[in-house]
């Protein structure tokens, strides 16, 4: 049963379906449900910071249900991507409704695919990996497993880290900045490890300049195949993907930071070093990313085993709704600052023990 409850994340697919097929009027399901529905429901239903027990987590690994429904989203990540694309292609849609059929398919990017593939990213498995890119292709997006695993997790909550959010920087700002520098920090990584390995950094050698020409190998494929308009709609639906994958990452580390140790070296990342929350709904849906310190503390932690964390400061409210409310800087800063400052305190306290 405490598999099980992970089904609930498949509610946005069928969402999703809905509104690719169903008729013009719902053409923008997919976007009421993530941002409309799930907020609102979060703030009915209380948090819940209730671990589970040290002897039940041989089981929680051993249960392969928590494996299979992350491998189930792939098919059904690419399966509507399809059905996107031939109802764009063939049928005579309204601009109106071919703009909310993107909205929706791009809220699957995002929260689906994206999501999915930072924890099967995670692992090291060759199926798994293969899964990762294909979840990322969908979102033209394939170097941020490279640059999340090498490059965020080792520079998170400091300066040198391009997806950690400083404070009193907008999400457009972030956006901004964060999305060609994560591209740069992928790339740099990748380009020392062709060197490391004796290779050119233009050969096929460098990983994310094979990713890259894969991801324009499909645009085009789909612009030679489909034509201009599908083309278009894809590459919005992806770019809806990256958006609000790198407005999670606004939310997840904003305005949190690593005491400097020495030039160039940082603490150890710890509990306080991510934003989380316990809303139970947005739990489910994004498969425990919203228990953010804990995959910090320990980036191998499979999601059904991740842990409320008591250092680890908490959202005044849940992912869903923060995501929501970071579209207008002045009311996240003015929600946030607060909790920022005594989390910092709280920080400064838990360091000197």
């Amino acid at each position: 049963m405490n598999g099980l409850k992970y089904l609930t994340a498949f509610v946005l697919p069928i969402v999703t379906f809905c509104a690719l097929w169903w008729p013009e009027y719902l053409a923008f399901a997919g976007v009421a449900y993530s941002f409309g529905f799930i907020p609102l429901v979060e703030t009915i239903l209380p948090p819940i910071p209730s671990n589970h027990s040290d002897e039940s987590e041989p089981s929680l690994l051993s249960n392969r249900l928590y494996d299979w429904l992350l491998y189930a989203i792939v098919p059904t990540q690419w399966a509507l991507m399809g059905l996107f694309l031939y109802r764009i292609t063939w049928d005579n849609l309204s601009t109106w409704q071919m703009i909310g059929m993107t909205g929706s398919m791009g809220m699957c990017c995002g929260i689906i695919g994206i999501n999915v593939a930072h924890e099967l990213g995670h692992r090291v498995g060759r199926f798994e990996q293969f899964l990762t890119r294909s979840l990322l292709l969908s979102s033209l997006y394939m170097h941020f497993t490279i640059e999340h695993n090498r490059g965020h997790h080792k520079w998170v909550a400091t300066a040198l880290d391009p997806a950690s959010a400083r404070r009193n920087e907008t999400l457009y700002q972030f956006w901004f900045r964060c999305i060609p520098g994560v591209f740069a920090s992928a790339w740099k990584i990748s380009c020392q490890e062709a060197r490391n390995r004796g290779h050119s950094t233009w050969g096929l050698a460098n990983e994310v300049l094979r990713l890259v020409l894969v991801e324009v190998a499909l645009v085009a494929a789909i612009g030679i195949l489909l034509g201009p308009v599908p083309m278009l709609c894809f590459l919005g639906a992806a770019f809806i993907g990256i958006l609000l994958l790198e407005n999670v990452n606004y939310i997840e580390h904003y305005g949190l930071l690593r005491r400097e140790t020495s030039p160039g070296k940082f603490e150890r990342v710890q509990p306080w070093h991510s934003w989380n929350s316990d809303h139970v709904l947005g739990r489910i849906v994004l498969f425990e990313l919203t228990r953010h310190a804990d995959h910090h503390y320990s980036a191998s932690r499979k999601y059904q085993i991740l842990r409320h964390m008591p250092h680890g400061p908490q959202l005044p409210v849940g992912y869903p709704a923060a995501l929501l409310i970071s579209l207008i800087p002045p009311l996240w800063f003015r929600m946030m600052h607060g909790p920022l400052d005594a989390a910092t305190n709280a920080a400064t306290i838990a360091a000197s023990d």
